[in-house]
């Protein structure tokens, strides 16, 4: 393997490139409703467009990221960057719904490319360093994931929810640019066939209990957000009247508990990985508990979100510290494996919070969100220790 020594430059280069593409995915959230007029469709059809990028994220980590123990990170970033850009431009052409949810799981299939920059943070680091590295790079997807949120909001209101797949595509080709100009080419030296490193999958999962443990505890926590972020715009609309420019404002406050990122890094290089996840779970179940008793409180929603956001971060990176410290040769696949389950909780998290919110409106999807971090909680302490 070609490594190179993790220069601060290169670090929060990684770090901001993986903000803005992993904002691809995001952008829809608070546009669904915009998009629902636009084709005549309902809430529920109209999450097919966040269900469908989820999706194809979770397939996208699934046949693309392994790859970085094969090839040239800058061979897999000119083909991903080619059809990434591809599809931003057929989704703010698309006619029809169907149209835009297909290029919707291509938008999502290209925007895995982030989870190429934890492992090369983790690989390019010392020992000491690993946590923070994973920190920082996590910090600047977490403020991407949550600052999309807010520039789609106020672009969606302003101009239209098309301007803004476009807006993202003249992003894509800027940033494409830059990686290829400062990113270091790093070579593996997995020589065997792509078959045999996607059946190398199966061996991680199989043989790594503390890997199967962080898939299903982030797929628990993602489901519970993804739940959230899907339906606030809803919430906003039949509660206090409000468009797509304030659900996507609501972005603000997570990133106030995204920012803790480097700090939680930090941590894991320091006190145990255990009570970090017991922690950050107790504060999923405090965050949704406030959520159940704020459907009109914009106070109360506030809250929930900074502490909703900074739990699911601390578990996230913990669990990422716990996979990347075992099996160097193999971080991308083990990462793979992980962000797969993760987003694949992500999809069902959607997919549950439109059927909760059709039913049985927010109170329903509070709940949602109570019961899978109190399953978050309970598989920690029946689980512990084969955690680290």
């Amino acid at each position: 393997m070609t490594t190179s020594k993790l220069s601060n430059s290169v670090l929060y280069l990684m770090s901001f490139s993986a903000g803005l593409v992993v904002a691809n995915l995001y952008y829809n959230q608070p546009l669904l409703n915009l998009i629902s007029e636009t084709f005549g469709v309902t809430e529920a059809a109209v999450s097919n467009v966040a269900l469908a990028t989820q999706l194809g994220y979770a397939f996208g980590l699934l046949f693309i990221i392994p790859l970085g123990d094969k090839l040239s990170n800058h061979k897999i970033l000119q083909f991903d960057f080619i059809l990434m850009i591809i599809a931003l431009v057929a989704a703010g052409m698309s006619q029809t719904l169907f149209a835009l949810v297909i290029s919707s799981f291509f938008i999502g299939f290209t925007s895995a490319i982030p989870q190429l920059f934890v492992p090369m943070a983790a690989q390019m680091s010392d020992e000491k360093g690993r946590g923070r590295a994973i920190g920082i790079v996590m910090s600047g997807l977490l403020i991407g994931i949550l600052g999309s949120r807010i520039v789609s909001g106020f672009i969606g209101d302003m101009y239209g929810w098309r301007v803004m797949y476009y807006a993202a595509t003249v992003l894509m080709v800027i940033l494409f640019i830059i990686l290829r100009w400062k990113l270091p080419n790093l070579k593996p030296n997995y020589n065997g066939s792509y078959g045999n490193l996607m059946l190398s999958l199966w061996h991680y999962f199989k043989t790594e209990p503390s890997l199967r443990l962080a898939a299903l505890r982030g797929a628990l926590g993602f489901a519970g957000l993804s739940a959230f972020w899907t339906t606030l715009v809803f919430l906003m609309e039949d509660s206090f009247g409000y468009g797509s420019t304030i659900a996507g404002a609501f972005g603000v406050f997570g990133i106030a508990g995204a920012l803790g990122a480097t700090v939680v890094g930090k941590l894991n290089d320091k006190i145990s990985k255990n009570k970090i996840i017991l922690y950050s779970a107790i504060l999923l179940v405090v965050s949704w508990l406030i959520f159940l008793i704020s459907a009109e409180s914009i106070i109360g929603l506030i809250l929930g979100v900074v502490l909703v956001d900074l739990g699911l971060q601390a578990l996230h990176i913990t669990n990422q510290n716990i996979i990347f410290s075992k099996n160097p040769e193999a971080r991308n696949r083990v990462n793979t494996i992980y962000m797969v389950g993760f987003f694949i909780g992500g999809a069902i998290g959607t997919t549950l919070g439109a059927i909760a919110w059709q039913h049985l409106g927010w109170t329903g999807v509070s709940w949602l969100g109570i019961g899978l971090s109190v399953l978050i909680l309970i598989v920690h302490l029946f689980f512990r220790k084969k955690t680290i």
